[in-house]
């Protein structure tokens, strides 16, 4: 290795020391620890619970908030919270405002019983989709705001540290839930769950507001739409049209109408397979025979080591390769992976091949992720980065959200359908991985055909 290789690369460590990206680990744990709240956990208090694969997919129709978040994140740019913006900031204040709810929300779940009343739980998790999806604008806009135009080389560092808090918060919450909830019951698990969120309130508070000249941006937006709307001499319109119109025209003006819809397009579809797959592991692995202790051992707290590990390999290697390669490489590594859940389901409770499909499938996600979060975020713009991210990140989600829901009915009709004798030998769940691994196939097609566009993109 040459010397001038070494030296880049000691560059690319040392880059880790920024304290921002501390605040970017610390607020990655906050955007995680919901979806342990109303994802991973609830689907394991509802399996045990007795409830259907089809109702537990279904469930997971909470999720559709975070796919339509964009509607109301023009508000957390330009709305001001009464107190809490004097004292918090911008950013923070929104953060603590839906951590607070979140934690009502909690202590609520652990005083139901899903098994008697799914519906009020159902409710009290679908309050919790709204407040952590609207402080995942928040947190996604703090992170933009935190670093500026000229420091985009940090893009794959500080979605690295988004990657690992989220995991984190996902992971290590859920290690604990899991290896105690034959123990102390779901319920109970809730009730801990509270304090978790309490010390994520405490997180927000130690963190510093970032600096931005987003309000500058504003109020240059505000100018403009001012001189073009005089006539009308309508300061709600001129308020309306800078919080609502201006995030969503600077977007397709900047890459053109018909690249935007392409760019929009691929970003829906490029985690689709991700999502069924996730959606249905917690009950693959209780149906072919793990218990909750080995899927918190495995599952959880190895997963959250090995995530953490690749996460920050990842990091490095993207920002060696640059984000569309990445890309690239991160969706056809992730497809492929699914196919060892395929080989899983065929042998069964193997803890060494369950062992070795976490690695092989937290590495390929944790590689994609980081440059898709990357790319997300060199797509927005400063003067409305909440927003904006808010529209990206949203269509992501379309696909892990609302697509996914029928996951549950997928693997059902699957296990019921007269399947031809060629493939009769494959266990329902081995098909259903392996259509997960082909839904990627239309947005690699995609990536690769605007290949040149993300070239002039990355490389101006």
């Amino acid at each position: 290795m040459s010397q001038g290789t070494v030296h880049n690369w000691r560059i690319t460590l040392t880059s880790y020391l920024d304290r921002r990206l501390l605040w970017v680990f610390l607020l990655g744990c906050s955007s995680g620890f919901p979806w342990l709240l109303i994802g991973s956990n609830m689907s394991g208090w509802l399996t045990d619970s007795g409830l259907t694969r089809t109702t537990v997919g279904l469930f997971g129709s909470v999720f559709v908030v975070y796919a339509i978040n964009w509607l109301w994140a023009p508000l957390i740019d330009r709305v001001k919270l009464p107190f809490l913006y004097k004292n918090l900031g911008q950013r923070r204040s929104w953060i603590f405002l839906m951590q607070v709810i979140m934690l009502i929300c909690t202590l609520s779940i652990s005083y139901t019983d899903p098994s008697l009343n799914l519906c009020l739980t159902m409710i009290l998790a679908f309050a919790i989709a709204i407040a952590s999806s609207t402080q995942d604008i928040t947190i996604d806009a703090f992170r933009i705001d935190s670093f500026q135009e000229h420091e985009k080389n940090k893009l794959p560092q500080a979605a690295a540290m988004t990657i690992i808090g989220w995991w984190t918060g996902y992971s290590l919450p859920g290690y604990f839930s899991y290896i105690n909830a034959d123990s102390i019951g779901w319920d109970g698990v809730y009730l801990w769950m509270t304090g978790f969120i309490g010390l994520l309130i405490l997180f927000t508070l130690f963190i510093d507001e970032p600096d931005s000249n987003r309000e500058a941006l504003q109020a240059e937006a505000e100018s403009d739409y001012a001189m073009k709307l005089q006539q009308m001499n309508n300061s709600f319109f001129l308020w309306f049209s800078v919080t609502i119109v201006e995030p969503f025209a600077e977007f397709f003006r900047r890459n053109g109408i018909k690249v935007a819809l392409i760019l929009l397009l691929f970003i829906f579809l490029f985690k689709i397979g991700e999502a069924f797959l996730g959606r249905m592991s917690i009950i693959f692995y209780k149906e072919i025979g793990f218990s909750n202790i080995q899927i918190g051992q495995y599952s959880k707290l190895i997963g959250w080591g090995v995530t953490v590990v690749f996460t920050l390999i990842g990091s490095a290697l993207n920002i060696r390769l640059g984000i569309v390669k990445g890309l690239l490489i991160g969706g056809i590594s992730m497809a492929a992976s699914n196919l060892m859940f395929a080989v899983m389901a065929q042998i069964g409770p193997n803890e060494q091949l369950f062992l070795a499909t976490l690695i092989v499938d937290n590495f390929t996600s944790a590689f994609a992720t980081i440059a898709f979060v990357s790319f997300l975020t060199f797509l927005t713009g400063r003067a409305f980065s909440a927003t904006q991210y808010a529209l990206l990140s949203s269509l992501g989600n379309l696909g892990r959200t609302t697509l996914s829901l029928f996951s549950g009915v997928t693997v059902d009709w699957i296990s019921t359908f007269n399947w031809l004798e060629c493939i009769s030998w494959l266990n329902p769940w081995s098909i259903f991985f392996i259509i997960t691994t082909l839904m990627v196939l239309p947005s690699l097609t995609m990536l690769m055909g605007l290949h040149p566009y993300f070239r002039r993109l990355t490389n101006p």
